[in-house]
């Protein structure tokens, strides 16, 4: 009786596996594109869940046609329908920085709460509306006539500086997100090593004369479709070459 009991058991979880694949993915903070580990992934009115790593990876068993559930505290919870598309690239938003900009002020101190943090809010700012930090010229009051120039050149300013090189790299990353999207994905990695049998140690390496070969004009508005297609051709090439 038991025995028969243990082979019921049996097919009835090999009926419940039959169709499933597995699907996988990386989940990504929506505003800085950061990674986000410790990201719930549960397949609704299913067992199967997983939980991003440090890289936001996840990977669980499903069919088509099934419903992931995604929830991180603070972050909006996301329902997302699967399709025969079993590489994921996820972003999920942070609630907080969907609240309103607003200021507390206690003396001595004024703090500002917007996107999400609440900073200390620097007494020597500039104010919108106001000539503080503007640059603004006229005649010279004085017997010697001439013109006089006012204010203070922030353009010209450390901190303005550092902000135009910050927008420049935003710039850069976001010609180059086909790109970062196919190199970042763990999911992709590990299918290209599977399907070409690449050995970790072999990996980076590969990636890397894969980068310097595109050196000359580094990915740029390139999409990921375009990118992968490229990737695997290299890597064929290289096997080839090899052997």
């Amino acid at each position: 009786m038991k025995s028969i009991l243990l082979l019921l058991f049996f097919l009835a979880s090999a009926t419940m596996s039959f169709g499933q694949v597995s699907y996988s993915g990386n989940i990504l903070d929506a505003n800085d594109k950061t990674y986000l580990e410790g990201v719930a992934v549960q397949v609704l009115g299913k067992a199967a869940a997983d939980t991003t790593n440090n890289r936001g990876y996840f990977n669980v068993l499903a069919e088509e046609g099934d419903t992931l559930f995604i929830s991180f505290p603070g972050f909006l919870e996301q329902r997302i329908k699967l399709t025969q598309e079993r590489f994921l690239q996820l972003q999920i938003q942070d609630r907080a920085k969907l609240l309103p900009t607003f200021e507390v002020k206690a003396e001595p101190y004024s703090f500002r709460f917007k996107n999400g943090k609440l900073v200390l809010v620097d007494p020597n700012e500039e104010k919108p509306g106001s000539s503080q930090g503007q640059i603004s010229a006229g005649y010279r009051d004085s017997p010697e006539g001439g013109v006089a120039i006012a204010g203070v050149l922030s353009y010209f300013t450390k901190k303005s500086k550092n902000a135009r090189e910050y927008a420049k790299k935003q710039e850069f990353l976001k010609r180059r997100e086909g790109y970062l999207e196919i190199v970042n994905s763990d999911s992709l990695k590990v299918l290209l090593r599977e399907e070409y049998s690449i050995t970790k140690e072999e990996w980076d390496p590969l990636i890397i004369k894969f980068n310097e070969m595109h050196a000359h004009h580094q990915f740029l508005d390139w999409s990921s479709e375009k990118v992968y297609a490229r990737l695997k051709e290299f890597i064929e090439w290289e096997k080839d070459w090899s052997n």
